[in-house]
């Protein structure tokens, strides 16, 4: 098997070479400008690495030469950071829907298998949310890859910029299959948690990172925990090893997978952004023996002033997962606390001594 990848030195990028990379029959070309989490597999000879800022003119011609012997090209290339969705809304929208859209078209012209990482955003808001009550209808909540209608807040909420520009890119796909037969699979993550996530703020990287480094960040710095808007919003959370299972499995049977939409998370281990914060706080205590942190403060912010002018929050994500259930016999089992301890110990090797460094030089 021969893969093409696009963002294949992040989160999840890495995540997926340390799976497929594993076995004997696969090799692997990839794109990224970062090769920080992927060092460990530059020398491998089934891996060739290409670390470029982005795909310009030049990689685009080489990608489309490359596509002539490739089995499928995954693309995880993205911004998907909610804190830059309202404040680089050009950034988000140019990066997901124009710089994606040669991909799509080079797939097209060499009728090659194209598995597009999406995001769970498209879905919006849920009906229930609209309502204004809460509602035990799935029919309300419930989000079904081929049923529930996308429904985003309006345009002067910039926070959709990315939900905005994903949903394009779904289409496009959609209506490149139907027009030139050219096949695909759509990947809806929803919330992927594990080693090797995002940064933390002042130590490796700037602005404000997703919600788990924001929590990891407070404890590591003995700073308040801050929840947006009450922390009302609810969360399915999935272990990204078992996410990135699916994408194998997608990989071992195109006859399932092709020309499909999957979401890939975990229902039972929807919780809300206090619970998860509350969470985290006793995982924290336990894996560095300090039970102070079971205390540990929380406050509440509110969107506008945590994320900026712009921002709405998507109140709920609960996956149907019956399409990977029955394509692919794909299910998660992790416990959410089975997927933290992990990801927080990673974070507290990575981080705890540079993050006490760093506020210590910021003081004095």
């Amino acid at each position: 098997m021969r893969l093409l990848i696009l963002g294949c030195g992040g989160f999840v990028g890495s995540h997926l070479l340390d799976r497929m990379l594993a076995r004997t029959d696969v090799e692997i070309e990839g794109w990224d400008p970062d090769r920080t989490k992927i060092a460990k597999h530059l020398e491998n000879p089934c891996f060739t690495f290409h670390q470029v800022p982005c795909i310009d003119g030049v990689e685009l011609r080489r990608l489309e030469e490359r596509l002539v012997g490739a089995d499928a090209l995954i693309n995880l290339a993205a911004i998907c950071n909610p804190s830059q969705y309202n404040t680089r809304p050009l950034d988000v929208i140019r990066t997901n829907l124009f710089d994606s859209y040669p991909v799509v078209e080079a797939c097209a012209r060499a009728n090659k298998w194209l598995i597009y990482f999406s995001t769970s955003e498209v879905y919006g808001r849920t009906l229930s949310s609209y309502l204004k009550t809460e509602s035990n209808d799935p029919d309300l909540y419930e989000l079904r890859e081929n049923q529930t209608p996308l429904i985003m807040g309006p345009i002067v909420n910039q926070r959709w910029t990315y939900a905005c520009a994903k949903q394009m890119m779904e289409r496009i796909l959609y209506a490149h299959h139907a027009t030139t037969g050219m096949p695909f699979t759509i990947v809806r993550p929803l919330n992927f948690f594990g080693p090797r996530m995002d940064y933390i703020p002042r130590c490796a990287g700037e602005g404000v990172p997703r919600v788990l480094a924001c929590f990891m960040a407070a404890l590591l710095r003995g700073e308040p925990m801050q929840l947006v808007d009450g922390g009302k919003a609810r969360r399915t959370i999935v272990a990204v090893e078992e996410a990135v299972e699916a994408i194998a499995r997608m990989l071992d049977m195109p006859n399932k997978a092709k020309n499909q939409i999957f979401n890939i998370g975990n229902r039972d281990n929807e919780i809300t952004m206090r619970d998860l914060a509350e969470m985290m706080r006793d995982v924290f205590a336990e894996i560095t023996t300090e039970p102070k942190y079971r205390s540990h403060p929380i406050v509440d912010v509110s969107g506008e002033d945590f994320y900026g002018t712009g921002y709405e929050d998507c109140d709920r994500r609960m996956p149907d997962l019956t399409q990977a259930e029955t394509l692919l016999n794909w299910r998660p089992k992790r416990s959410l606390r089975e997927i933290l301890l992990p990801t927080m110990r990673d974070y507290l090797t990575r981080y705890a001594d540079l993050a006490q460094s760093n506020e210590t030089a910021v003081a004095s």
